[in-house]
């Protein structure tokens, strides 16, 4: 696969336009794994929109189910469905990879209905399933990696991302937090800090080759640190750092390997 092929510009475009931060990711790693990153993050950015793109539940359902189609044709090895994200993901993907997205597409059914989560056990298993899944598949590809250490990372970013989502959700009729008290915000924001520096403390275990897939966690410890110690930023939508040093962050980390 080249950057020659459409498919993979349609993959790049349509991350850069709905998934920025993804596209950096990609943009930073080397060029090789650009050609893995875009199909994986591509499909994530269309199976996250699909609960939200209409109001009928039933068709919201559907869509999410072309997906899961989609992503079971290429775990069993079959002839996949001619589309410009799947065909590139299928080159990518093996059984498990897909496997994991399918995981993912079924734990965005949340994201349909205004039930809120049923528990805490519930609610981390949602962010694991979304961004911790995606991480992990994105890794498997490139490279050899612990699984264990990946989710971890992926678990930090996605609780990170989730909580900047927070205000949006509620203004969508969401209950995005099971408990939204200060005091528990703050430790689930530690809790996310906790299982990156767990990540991060065993690096050794994720091959050179995969690391730019956890590149994807390079904002969590700034959003997770600001939570934990200022609760109520959640609420106001004031996580976000400086957009500079977020940035320069990232490549000294992509540049580094020291995810």
């Amino acid at each position: 696969m080249s950057f020659d092929d459409p498919d993979l510009i349609a993959c790049a475009e349509l991350v850069q336009r709905a998934d920025p931060d993804r596209f950096r990711v990609a943009m930073a790693a080397p060029v090789a794994a650009r050609a893995v990153l875009f199909p994986i993050y591509a499909a994530n950015v269309e199976v996250a929109r699909a609960p939200w793109v209409t109001q009928e539940h039933l068709i919201a359902e559907m869509r999410l189910q072309w997906w899961k189609d989609a992503f079971e044709e290429i775990a069993a090895g079959k002839q996949v469905r001619r589309h410009q994200v799947v065909t590139p993901l299928s080159r990518v993907l093996d059984a498990a990879g897909a496997q994991l997205l399918t995981e993912m597409a079924d734990a965005r059914r949340w994201d349909i209905y205004r039930d809120p989560f049923e528990d805490e056990a519930h609610f981390a298993e949602y962010i694991q399933k979304t961004a911790g899944n995606v991480m992990l598949a994105a890794a498997r590809a490139l490279g050899d990696a612990e699984e264990s250490v990946v989710l971890d990372a992926g678990y930090a970013a996605g609780l990170a991302n989730f909580l900047m989502a927070v205000p949006a959700l509620e203004q969508a009729k969401r209950v995005p937090l099971v408990d939204g008290r200060p005091e528990v915000v703050a430790d689930l924001a530690r809790d996310g800090l906790a299982r990156l520096r767990r990540a991060r403390a065993q690096r050794g275990k994720v091959s050179p080759e995969a690391r730019p897939a956890l590149l994807a966690a390079w904002k969590a410890e700034g959003i997770l640190k600001r939570a934990a110690e200022n609760p109520g930023l959640v609420a106001q939508g004031a996580l976000e750092g400086s957009g500079f040093a977020t940035n320069a962050g990232l490549m000294v980390r992509a540049l580094s390997g020291r995810w």
